[in-house]
């Protein structure tokens, strides 16, 4: 039977296709296991990303039929998974039902309503003064949510704070004015308080296996949850089997998941309260920085269990015991995109470390140069550090103090991922959502 361990045996072959550069940490633990690895960047702005860490190519195509194990890391690349499953390929990644689950958040909502999980009151507009018109008719605290292409832009989502929607109309006016031709269609939502807390696990293609990774994002800026969106600064986590909070939210999409023949990871973020879990948004793929502190638990060859994963079957995941967190680390302009100040601050800068360590650090906008680490790409995310720990203080004390031995020119992170697991445990354990 082919493994990666390199003992002599075939080595699995992995052809990884990313559309900006997400997956080169999951590229290097395939090598590291003994796994061959190409891996293809489309956009040309970050072909460089990973460069001397795995070997690159310039076309997928023309590798597909060489991979044992074909990996897409995007939700848009359903239709093209899809029809490489049909030639026989064994694939990670989409299909074309998963992507309009994430992309297309209404028929995502309405999907997770009709397969029977709560739901908070949510509108759909294509017009910002249609949508401006129901706040001022219906005052309330809501989120202001892209759909489609834009939603990749993560300081576009708006978290309301005013009980009356003011805030809410100032930034659809905002929106109107400077993203009209990006933000085709968006999503005005019903705020609701409680601890945000996302439910994911792997999918073969007919049910869930393996433990459900239990995460809390961190998705603002600064430290306390101020400032801009961003894609994340940081996320920390658990393994379990998920309870109550994977039965009213996963298990119910099974079915449908498995009609549409999805394989990877798959993840639904929510807001759960003591009146119940209300899903917020899906995730058809792997989650960053969530895959790189995923792997900072995961003891099971990542190789191995993909492969079998990809061919339909239940490998079984052994991961750590207690808690991970993973923090991460970016220069300017992110969490916004400006190459012109990446190019003239950031580009090409090295990553010191005080002294020789890698373990727990994953690089993402980091190229391999003469034995140098050296930013690259144009988005400021450069990499994600992460520590594990029977608490979630031992996991944090181990990430931050793996941290503090890089040395990165205007480089910034936030200190507090983690912290709000003590609030947020404890309301979570009150409502009965976890042991």
């Amino acid at each position: 039977m082919a493994n990666g361990n390199g003992n002599g045996k075939h080595s699995l072959k992995f052809l990884c296709i990313s559309r900006v550069g997400c997956i080169g940490d999951l590229c290097i633990r395939l090598q590291e296991e003994g796994c061959k690895v190409k891996y293809y960047i489309d956009d040309k702005d970050e072909k460089e990303v990973s460069d001397g860490f795995v070997e690159k190519v310039n076309s997928w195509q023309e590798w597909k039929d060489w991979a044992d194990v074909i990996v897409f890391d995007d939700a848009d690349f359903g239709a093209i998974a899809e029809n490489l499953r049909k030639e026989g390929k064994a694939v990670i990644g989409g299909t074309v039902y998963t992507d309009k689950l994430e992309m297309n958040r209404e028929f995502g909502a309405n999907e997770m309503q009709a397969a029977g999980l709560s739901h908070l009151p949510s509108w759909h507009f294509e017009s910002f003064d249609d949508a401006a018109k129901f706040v001022k008719d219906n005052p309330e605290r809501y989120v202001v949510k892209p759909n489609g292409t834009a939603q990749t832009e993560k300081v576009l989502s708006f978290i309301g704070q005013e009980d009356d929607g003011l805030d809410v109309l100032t930034i659809l006016e905002h929106y109107k004015r400077g993203w009209a031709s990006k933000i085709k269609s968006f999503q005005v939502q019903k705020f609701a308080t409680g601890v945000e807390v996302a439910v994911g696990a792997f999918f073969n293609g007919k049910e869930f296996v393996g433990q459900c990774c239990i995460n809390f994002e961190h998705k603002r800026l600064f430290n306390g949850d101020i400032g801009p969106t961003t894609g994340e600064m940081g996320t920390s986590m658990f393994w379990c089997d998920g309870g109550d909070l994977f039965k009213e939210t996963l298990q119910k999409m099974q079915s449908r998941l498995a009609q549409a023949g999805y394989i990877g990871y798959f993840d639904i973020n929510c807001i759960a309260n003591a009146r119940g879990i209300f899903p917020l948004e899906c995730t058809s793929r792997f989650g960053m920085p969530t895959l790189s502190i995923q792997m900072e638990g995961i003891l099971s060859p990542m190789g191995e269990f993909l492969q079998e994963l990809a061919k339909g079957g239940s490998p079984a995941l052994r991961v750590k015991k207690g808690f991970q967190v993973g923090v991460v680390v970016a220069v300017p302009p992110f969490p916004f995109e400006d190459p012109k100040t990446f190019k003239k601050y950031c580009d090409d800068s090295i990553v010191l470390f005080k002294k020789p360590m890698k373990e727990g650090l994953w690089p993402a906008d980091i190229k391999l140069t003469d034995g140098q680490w050296r930013l690259s790409g144009h988005t400021g995310y450069v990499m994600v550090v992460t520590g594990s720990g029977p608490t979630m203080e031992d996991a944090r004390k181990e990430a931050y103090t793996r941290l503090k031995n890089i040395v990165i020119p205007n480089m910034f992170y936030r200190t507090d991922i983690g912290e709000r697991w003590g609030r947020d445990g404890d309301l979570l354990r009150t409502w009965g959502y976890v042991t």
